[in-house]
C-alpha cells in the first residue's frame, strides 16, 4: 500500500491553490497512493493571517470542501486535506481544521489544530500570533484508513509528544503532520522532530509541507517526507512543489512493535507527588 505527502507553494488565490492539488492529487492517484495528505493552509495562505477569517468556510458545505470531495470520489483516493479555514466562534477567530475523506467523496474525520503557534523567532525580526484569528481545538483523533490506523495532527503539534503518545496509546500505525514551517525553524528541528515522532511511537509519520517564497512575503521550509516506524526517511521533497510516495508494510510495523515492545513498557503516570 502507498502514502503520498504533497508540497504545494500557496498563495492567496483558492482557485490557483486548489488547481496545484488538484495536480498533486491525480500525480499520487496515479502513482499508485491509497492515502494523500496536503500541506497546512493548501487552499488559501493570504497576505495577511486575518484575511483567513473571509475565506473561512461553514463546517460541512464551501468550495474547498467540494473540491475535496469530487477529488476524493473522483480519483478513488483517501485525502487528508492539510488545513482549511473553518467557521468557529462568536469572536469571528476560524479553526485550522484538518478534514478527512474517505474513497467515496465522504467526509469521515475532522481534527482541529490544538497548539496554535505564538512565537517569536529566536535571532529573527519575525513573530506571529496565531490564536489572533484561529480557535484552538481541544480533541484529538484518530480513525481507521485503508492504509492503517492514523493519528491526525497540524505543524507546531509535532512539538508536543504527549499528543502522539495519545495517539499511537489509541491504536494509531501512522502520524500524519500537514505543515508550514518557517524556514529558520524547519532548518533547526524539522526533519528531528518528525524522526523522533515516528521512533518514539514506532509509527509512521507523513509529513506534507508548504515550500518557498509566498506572495506574503513568508518563506516555508518544504522538505516534505514520509518517515517510517525505525525513523528512516523514505521518500521526500526538498524543495518546490512535489509528490512523495512511499509503501507502508503494516506486517513488518507490527513484527517490529512485537519485538521491540517499547510501547508496553511505558510506565511513567505523570504524577510528581512525593
Amino acid at each position: 500500500m502507498k502514502i503520498a505527502a504533497l508540497q504545494m507553494t500557496s498563495g492567496p488565490e483558492v482557485e490557483a491553490n486548489l488547481a496545484v492539488a488538484g495536480a498533486l492529487l491525480e500525480e499520487a492517484a496515479t502513482g499508485g497512493a491509497r492515502l494523500a495528505v496536503l500541506p497546512e493552509n493548501f487552499a488559501f495562505l493570504g497576505l495577511r493571517d486575518a484575511d483567513k477569517r473571509a475565506v473561512a468556510e461553514t463546517d460541512g458545505a464551501g468550495p474547498v470542501q467540494e473540491f475535496l470531495a469530487a477529488s476524493a470520489w473522483r480519483l478513488k483516493l483517501w485525502i487528508v486535506g492539510g488545513t482549511m479555514p473553518l467557521k468557529s466562534g462568536a469572536d469571528g477567530r476560524v479553526a485550522a481544521a484538518s478534514v478527512v475523506y474517505d474513497a467515496d467523496g465522504a467526509r469521515v474525520a475532522r481534527y482541529d489544530k490544538i497548539h496554535l503557534f505564538d512565537v517569536d523567532i529566536p535571532g529573527r525580526a519575525e513573530n506571529y500570533r496565531e490564536s489572533a484569528n484561529v480557535a484552538p481545538g481541544s480533541r484529538a483523533v484518530v480513525i481507521d484508513t485503508p492504509v492503517g490506523r492514523l493519528g491526525l495532527s497540524v505543524c507546531y503539534d509535532v512539538r508536543f509528544p504527549e499528543l502522539y503518545r495519545h495517539l499511537s496509546a489509541a491504536g494509531a500505525q501512522l502520524l500524519c503532520v500537514p505543515s508550514a514551517f518557517t524556514a529558520p525553524t524547519g532548518r533547526a528541528h524539522w526533519e528531528t522532530l518528525l524522526r523522533a515522532r515516528a521512533i518514539e511511537n514506532l509509527c509512521y509519520v507523513i509529513a506534507p509541507a508548504q515550500s518557498g517564497i509566498h506572495p506574503n512575503g513568508r518563506e516555508t521550509y518544504g522538505d516534505s517526507m514520509i518517515v517510517d516506524y525505525w525513523g528512516r526517511v523514505l521518500k521526500r521533497v526538498p524543495r518546490g512543489r512535489g509528490c512523495a510516495l512511499a509503501e507502508v508494510d503494516l506486517a513488518r510495523q507490527s513484527a517490529v512493535r512485537e519485538s521491540f515492545p517499547a510501547l508496553r513498557h511505558r510506565t511513567f503516570s505523570g504524577d510528581t507527588s512525593p
